[in-house]
């Protein structure tokens, strides 16, 4: 078991699109250590690109917290369709703790991956797990909920980011 140091903002590598996932020992080891990093933290998602890896790899686990973990490994996802229903809700992420944004999102997703087996899988997300797999596949695209946010919600977060990064 590895806990991975996770990057915070404003790391310029969590604004960095990701290259595909290679499918080898190294990547396979990368994405165990990712699970334990996530569920040290605690969290549900993380991105290779949270870690300091710059490759499409996301792990997420939307219910271990309320159960038994079942964790997904997701190498190379493309998010396939997005339905036009949206919800707004309070996101966090690991690289910017201690701020949650409002964020506007698909409420039902259908995500293509490779597992670590190199199989195709194909599944259809709703709820919060559409929610989280968004918010994991955009740090893959280089981009943090700040860069969702309208000007002036996104100015409020930075300010609040700012000030509790000066007294930590």
């Amino acid at each position: 078991m590895t806990i991975l140091p996770i990057l915070h903002w404003p790391d310029p590598r969590l604004s960095t699109p990701c290259a595909p996932a290679p499918l080898t020992d190294a990547t396979r080891a990368l994405a165990a250590d990712m699970l334990d990093t996530m569920y040290a933290a605690p969290g549900r998602g993380l991105a290779a690109p949270q870690v300091g890896h710059l490759i499409r790899l996301f792990v997420m686990d939307v219910t271990w917290k309320e159960g038994t973990p079942v964790p997904r490994i997701c190498l190379n996802p493309e998010i396939l369709w997005r339905s036009d229903t949206t919800a707004t809700g309070t996101e966090g992420c690991l690289s910017i703790p201690g701020i949650t944004t409002e964020i506007a999102r698909a409420t039902e997703i259908r995500l293509r991956w490779t597992d670590l087996n190199g199989d195709t899988r194909e599944e259809t997300l709703t709820g919060f797990a559409a929610i989280c797999a968004q918010h994991e596949y955009d740090h893959l695209d280089g981009l943090v909920t700040f860069d969702r946010l309208l000007p002036a919600a996104r100015a409020i977060a930075l300010d609040a980011y700012s000030a509790q990064q000066a007294t930590a």
